[in-house]
């Protein structure tokens, strides 16, 4: 079985949220695991975002991204080919690529139509980690990240709503649904 990343998106955003098309990638995480949950290697990359490049204090507020951290970022373009260099060492063995939800998935696609960039993630397939755990306990409806991982008799470890932290979060999960 070949590894699968896991990948968590922070974006710009206001109390009662924005609609996804107003919303800026400000950080990128990602871990990348094997099958059974092991972090093989990470990424995490902060944005400097070009629509509104002030943070909203819900914002700062919410995730713990100060505007010191996405002023002194690269614009999503630059940190995207970062990214795509990095996975390319592991591309060839990648089974898939997961998120909690398709809000990543959707974010993602909109950021590549705006920038004009082709991804590797593209062409591989998508899991929404949410909505298969949802079906794998026989939930009547999905639930946050935070209260799958109770379910699952975790602990959520570190900051919530930091992409890594999420990321490595989601993926303590993955067994669980690959199994």
């Amino acid at each position: 079985m070949g590894h699968w990343l896991v990948i968590d998106l922070e974006a710009t955003t206001e109390e009662g949220g924005w609609p996804v098309a107003e919303m800026e990638v400000i950080e990128i995480g990602a871990s990348l695991v094997s099958s059974d949950g092991r972090e093989l290697d990470h990424f995490q990359r902060f944005v400097h975002p070009q629509r509104r490049p002030c943070l909203t204090q819900f914002c700062r507020e919410l995730t713990h991204i100060s505007q010191a951290n996405v002023d002194s970022a690269a614009p999503f373009a630059t940190v995207w080919a970062q990214f795509e260099r990095w996975l390319a060492a592991h591309h060839p063995r990648l089974s898939g690529w997961s998120s909690w939800g398709d809000y990543d998935r959707r974010q993602l696609e909109q950021e590549w139509r705006q920038h004009g960039l082709d991804s590797q993630l593209a062409r591989v397939p998508h899991l929404n980690l949410k909505q298969r755990f949802a079906e794998a306990r026989q939930l009547p409806r999905p639930v946050g990240l935070h209260t799958a991982l109770q379910l699952a008799g975790f602990h959520f470890q570190g900051q919530q709503h930091r992409a890594l932290e999420d990321a490595r979060n989601t993926a303590r999960l993955l067994p669980l649904v690959l199994a």
